[in-house]
């Protein structure tokens, strides 16, 4: 299959984001008396959006209080993420190889677009992604895939020449809901074997193997 557009999730698949992640909702459970959860248990509900991580550590089910955790977690956000925030060794590299072989680039994640674009900055020009979809950009959070497929059509993409990459189960249902193809990344906390009972192309040890997906 030869792939035109690639659209990829972005926490623990483009970037390493779990220090900052891990602070934040640190500090927003200690306020609140959580001072039990771990920090393995914070990282496994990375992907999930805010209200659900925090419901899933706390046990809390009340929309409100699960909305004032989110709102004190956002403010905690912008001192501590963008610059406890890094890309993998090899994303830069493979997104700008892919970008000269003229491929469409894309991110869906639940993360804040704002968030991520400030990261993007740092290391890539303006304008390099051709389409950045965050959580505030859906009424619908993943895994239903509608991030994914308006990214297809804003970049006027054939579907079955996109490819989703994502390290999390979710980012499998999402591109298996969306009809999409789907490649795992083994950067996260899920295990391959996880990955392995959804459709997908590939499971990867890293992005490197993007470039050779056209080969098989």
């Amino acid at each position: 299959m030869h792939y035109t557009t690639y659209l990829f999730d972005f926490d623990y698949t483009l970037a390493d984001s779990s220090k900052g992640i891990v602070t934040c909702f640190r500090n927003v459970l200690t306020q609140h008396g959580y001072i039990q959860v771990t920090d393995d248990a914070i990282k496994r509900t990375i992907g999930k959006t805010l209200e659900e991580s925090f419901s899933i550590l706390t046990g809390i089910k009340d929309e409100n209080t699960l909305l004032g955790f989110k709102k004190e977690y956002t403010k905690e956000a912008d001192t501590y993420m963008t610059i406890n925030t890094v890309l993998f060794p090899e994303t830069k590299f493979i997104l700008t190889e892919l970008k000269k072989q003229g491929a469409q680039l894309g991110i869906i994640s639940t993360k804040y677009r704002f968030r991520i674009q400030e990261l993007l900055d740092i290391h890539f020009p303006t304008g390099f992604m051709d389409i950045i979809v965050g959580g505030e950009d859906v009424q619908l959070p993943k895994p239903s895939p509608e991030g994914l497929l308006y990214a297809i059509q804003c970049l006027g993409a054939k579907p079955l020449e996109t490819l989703y990459i994502g390290d999390s189960t979710v980012d499998a249902e999402t591109a298996q809901a969306g009809q999409i193809d789907f490649a795992g990344i083994l950067h996260g906390v899920t295990p391959a074997y996880e990955l392995n009972k959804y459709p997908h192309v590939q499971i990867m040890a890293n992005l490197n193997e993007l470039l050779n997906l056209d080969k098989r």
